[in-house]
């Protein structure tokens, strides 16, 4: 890894009626041709996202989105597709030409509704008095952030990194730790890794990665051993290891071979405290006892990659969960930013880890299970839960 993964980044969130300037924009913060220009409307029609290091804020990644006011069968597809990028904005850029339309209200409203903290961004300057405008007339009653901007002139670029410096969400500035903080100071964390064959040639797949570098931050000791080594590992250890972290696929083979009085854990419930609720996902482990043959589960997977033998979502949980259930239940898979509209129609849903999103889409996410009163859990409390685990492997991040 050479760059901080998206998942830890800052999502700035492009939005606007098209012809508005919202292309040149990104190109302008980005300093490079990102997303083409054009006075065609309708030139952006998928999110465009760039990942960069803005300073002071640090690594951010930019999504450029379609003009919400786009017409036809194919703009609603492009308005959807802006729509679905509001669940993963931390900060949203709402552009305008100076003018201020019953367009711009709603498209307010909708980023307002997910929580996202607003900055308006008066673009085109060159072609109008800022302080005349509607935009502004608009933004100072209602106490709203604004920058006056030009794309074409370059002006505005250091006041609107101030202004998304100042309201970037806390939970930014404040990452929470993996796992270190369950750690005491000088103690050993072990963790087992086994090859997944999912991953990488030459590299550990990213939760793995991630929790490495939270430990050597926080100064603490590491042992890394595959599931095969462990009882040579422990042998060799003159203290035992004040945590077990590993894969959650190897609960039910290592279980027994952790001594109980060891705390163990996997890296995917250590990313459904880091990247989600905890007790919202614990709740929804509990749920698979309510669960009935011809049942629907969603199984959700942030990343997108080709299925490779035993596949955690395809073949392993869905094996887990008809075992326990004692019957078939009716799965269905997603992967990327996209959920189903008919989360109702499903009596859990199942997330991964998680690593590649940020925390604001899962907790869309979760959220959005939440109001349809649909139970969410993620693919660690599954696997616990099936291997006979549950308690003792959510204990050492509840008995924080």
């Amino acid at each position: 890894m050479i760059q901080s993964p998206k998942g830890l980044r800052l999502a700035i969130g492009i939005y606007g009626r098209r012809n508005v300037g919202k292309s040149s924009l990104l190109n302008v913060m980005t300093r490079q041709a990102v997303s083409i220009v054009s006075d065609t409307p309708g030139t952006t029609t998928d999110p465009v996202e760039k990942s960069m290091e803005l300073l002071p804020i640090g690594p951010v990644c930019w999504i450029d989105t379609a003009g919400l006011d786009d017409i036809g069968a194919l703009g609603n597809q492009r308005i959807e597709k802006s729509k679905t990028a509001m669940q993963r904005t931390d900060v949203a850029l709402l552009v305008s030409d100076g003018t201020w339309r019953e367009e711009d209200v709603q498209i307010l409203n909708e980023l307002q509704a997910f929580k996202i903290p607003v900055i308006l961004v008066a673009n085109k300057t060159e072609n109008y008095t800022f302080e005349d405008s509607e935009v502004a007339h608009f933004a100072t009653p209602q106490n709203l952030p604004i920058v006056p901007f030009s794309a074409h002139a370059k002006i505005g670029v250091q006041p609107l990194i101030d202004q998304i410096f100042k309201v970037a969400p806390e939970t930014f500035w404040s990452q929470r730790a993996i796992v270190s903080d369950l750690i005491p100071s000088g103690a050993l964390a072990m963790l087992v890794i086994p090859i997944d064959k999912e991953a990488p040639r030459g590299r550990l797949i990213l939760p793995q990665v991630q929790t490495i570098r939270d430990l050597l931050d926080a100064d603490r000791h590491i042992y890394i051993v595959t599931e095969n080594q462990i009882s040579q590992a422990l042998a060799n250890l003159k203290t035992p290891p004040a945590l077990v972290v590993c894969d959650s696929q190897v609960f039910h083979s290592i279980k027994d071979t952790i001594p109980s009085k060891i705390p163990l854990t996997s890296f995917s419930v250590l990313f459904a405290r880091l990247k989600g609720d905890l007790n919202t996902f614990i709740s929804g482990a509990r749920a698979i006892a309510d669960l009935k043959p011809g049942d629907a589960v969603l199984i959700a997977e942030a990343c997108t990659h080709h299925p490779v033998g035993e596949d955690i979502g395809r073949v392993k949980i869905p094996r887990a969960l008809n075992r326990v259930v004692g019957g078939e239940l009716c799965f269905t898979h997603v992967q990327g930013h996209d959920l189903p509209s008919n989360i109702a129609d499903y009596k859990l849903i199942v997330h991964c880890g998680a690593c590649t999103f940020n925390p604001k889409e899962v907790m869309t996410r979760i959220q959005f299970a939440e109001n349809q009163h649909v139970p969410i859990t993620n693919y660690g409390l599954v696997l616990a839960y099936c291997s006979g685990i549950f308690d003792r492997a959510i204990l050492p991040l509840l008995s924080r």
